[in-house]
């Protein structure tokens, strides 16, 4: 009999955990499966372990090789698969048990090619969210595809994933060697794949262990063989889909390049760091460098000078100022922001000013704390500041919009950033259900606007007019 779907495991020298991993894979909910167990050379208990589980469980394989890494190693799993569907887990990982189940199903009904879905990073046996993947899976689609949810391609790696098994055999699809093998699979496949669905339950537990290849990414063997990986998939991405080059040199910006500034932050021997800094800066868009965060683009700016005294200074930095980093206000009749960060003022190195620009990143934050009636109106508390401004907001508007009407409110400051407006419900006779409320302020010449959120929810506040409220109460607030 066909399995339904083939799980292709590598594994080399990781007995304390391949038991949990295989243990995950045998408890699937999904149990018209294989798992194909590729040991890579192994020279520890690893594989006495898989032995035993090929021996009690007919649905586990193992086949073996000599070293040649967990590129050539998934080849030769992939080699040996007959499932209608396909999924990748590494040896030292978990896979929750109904994992399979869900996206194996989602694709049987949708048709996709492939079915992705969150991960959690295993922690000392604690599962946090896998900050890799964190922007990704908030919003859950069917039926998309990365031109379209460009998020995904921050989702670049292989086994939060299930496949299609003809889709990869149509794409030509395989690993290369190296350490960083399957970002440029992930990524041609999420480019090749016809729609893709994306779930928002967590899928994969991503295990964090000090010993593992991709722990020592500090490394410059490790950082070769990155950039390695990172050209690939941008010569990919040039010929197949031009419109991802930026977004994916957006998240090595913001990802990648944080373990080349560690490398340089412990290496005594700077040279061989520097020349591979040049090589990563001239791959990346001078687009992307340009507009990259104001504080990463001082550390750029100081990594592309070679001052590396200076850059560790500014990691220090930026490490120690976990809630981020003030932005201040320059010039009076033409005001520009920057951030307030370590040579700002420091005319020694000749820092051009556009390094620190950093009114781009300024945002306003609005959030209701209570609302209550007075017995005549409602009495509306909040907090009106400027995200990274240490200064009092100069003009505060607000108005309520049902989205077709706008009803302005007279706002009164509290304190530096309180604000109260009180709210009659007869200005609001004859509109919608449900408004929303919104400032607009103005300081120092810049003018930013935003939405009120819900002080405890975190979610879009809304007033709804008392008449409307489904449970009838006169307040429903």
């Amino acid at each position: 009999m066909i399995p339904l779907l083939s799980v292709i495991v590598p594994f080399h020298d990781v007995e304390p955990y391949i038991d949990q991993c295989l243990t995950s894979l045998a408890a699937q909910t999904l149990e018209d499966i294989e798992v194909i167990l590729v040991d890579d050379g192994s020279a520890d208990g690893s594989r006495r372990t898989a032995d035993d589980f090929v021996a009690r469980d007919p649905r586990f394989v193992l086949i073996g090789q000599r070293n040649q890494g967990p590129g050539p190693a998934r080849n030769a799993g992939m080699r040996q698969a007959r499932g209608t569907y396909l999924a990748f887990a590494d040896s030292d990982d978990v896979v929750p048990p109904q994992a399979y189940e869900r996206l194996v199903g989602t694709l049987a009904e949708t048709g996709s090619d492939l079915a992705c879905g969150a991960v959690g990073r295993l922690v000392d046996g604690e599962l946090e969210e896998s900050t890799l993947h964190e922007k990704v899976f908030r919003r859950p689609e069917l039926c998309t595809h990365i031109t379209d949810k460009q998020v995904l391609v921050r989702d670049r790696t292989v086994w939060n994933k299930v496949y299609r098994r003809d889709f990869w055999e149509r794409a030509g699809l395989s690993f290369p060697a190296g350490i960083y093998e399957d970002v440029p699979v992930a990524m041609q496949a999420h480019v090749l794949a016809t729609s893709v669905d994306m779930l928002g339950e967590v899928v994969y537990h991503w295990r964090r262990r000090e010993a593992s290849i991709t722990q020592h990414r500090s490394e410059l063997s490790n950082l070769r063989e990155r950039l390695v990986a990172i050209r690939s998939v941008r010569a990919f991405l040039d010929e197949r889909a031009p419109e991802l080059i930026d977004g994916f040199d957006s998240l090595v910006l913001e990802k990648d390049i944080i373990f080349l500034f560690q490398a340089l932050e412990s290496e005594e021997d700077s040279g061989p760091l520097l020349e591979l800094a040049d090589a990563w800066l001239s791959e990346l868009s001078p687009r992307v460098l340009a507009t990259a965060p104001s504080l990463r683009r001082l550390e750029l700016h100081l990594l592309s000078r070679g001052l590396v005294r200076e850059l560790c200074q500014v990691r220090d930095f930026r490490r120690a100022r976990e809630e981020g980093t003030r932005i201040v206000p320059r010039g009076w009749r033409v005001t520009n922001w920057y951030g307030d960060y370590p040579f700002f003022r420091d005319r020694r190195l000749r820092i051009p000013d556009d390094v620190f620009d950093a009114r781009d990143e300024l945002k306003l934050v609005a959030r209701v704390e209570r609302c209550e009636w007075t017995g005549a109106e409602y009495r509306l508390r909040g907090q009106v500041a400027i995200h990274r401004v240490d200064r009092k907001i100069g003009k505060i508007d607000l108005v309520l919009s049902d989205g077709r009407r706008k009803v302005p409110l007279e706002a009164r400051r509290s304190g530096r950033y309180g604000v109260v407006a009180s709210i009659d419900p007869e200005r609001l006779a004859g509109g919608g259900p449900s408004w929303r409320l919104q400032a607009r302020t103005e300081t120092r010449g810049l003018v930013l606007k935003s939405w009120f959120r819900d002080g405890e929810a975190n979610a879009a506040w809304r007033f709804s007019v008392p008449g409307w409220s489904r449970s009838g109460m006169d307040m429903p607030q």
